[in-house]
């Protein structure tokens, strides 16, 4: 069952789409409840990977009311925490064609992305931080900050470790 916010989320993304009724159709029956949709529009994605995104989503998470959406994909279980491969931030249009940053990828104009219905369990990739359906996106200097921070945090982590 979608909620009201559920609703203007998927708006919110489909929006983006050449044929948004393509799309709810294609998300409705696709048993993996994911579509493809192009960037560079509404939002890129910057693309970190999973240690240091779920570090840097920790930080965004406290400084931060609501970040904008985040992704994650195919999450293993390591002494009873999920770990994910890959978390994508959604950020304003044209951050990732000026996004400098080892190991960051960024999905922006002519690329798609998978993205899953909101709300909804999908297997692989899956909403951490759901679309508000608002248009909330998280501010890239905010993000490069918390990424400093979650850098240290995850650099004194492994300096613990046996």
């Amino acid at each position: 069952m979608t909620t009201p916010v559920d609703k203007a989320a998927v708006e919110w993304l489909v929006s983006v789409a050449p044929d948004p009724d393509a799309s709810r159709w294609e998300w409705e029956r696709n048993p993996l409840g994911v579509v493809l949709l192009p960037a560079g529009k509404r939002w890129d994605v910057l693309i970190l990977p999973g240690e240091l995104g779920q570090a840097t989503l920790d930080v965004l998470l406290l400084i931060l009311d609501r970040p904008g959406p985040v992704l994650a994909d195919f999450g293993a279980t390591r002494q009873s925490r999920t770990v994910f491969g890959r978390l994508g931030f959604f950020v304003p249009p044209g951050t990732a064609s000026r996004w400098i940053g080892t190991g960051v990828r960024g999905a922006g104009r002519g690329t798609w992305i998978v993205v899953p219905y909101p709300g909804r369990a999908t297997g692989g990739v899956r909403w951490l931080v759901l679309p508000d359906g608002e248009g909330t996106l998280t501010d890239p200097a905010v993000l490069e900050l918390a990424m400093h921070e979650a850098a240290a945090r995850v650099v004194a982590e492994e300096d613990r470790r046996p």
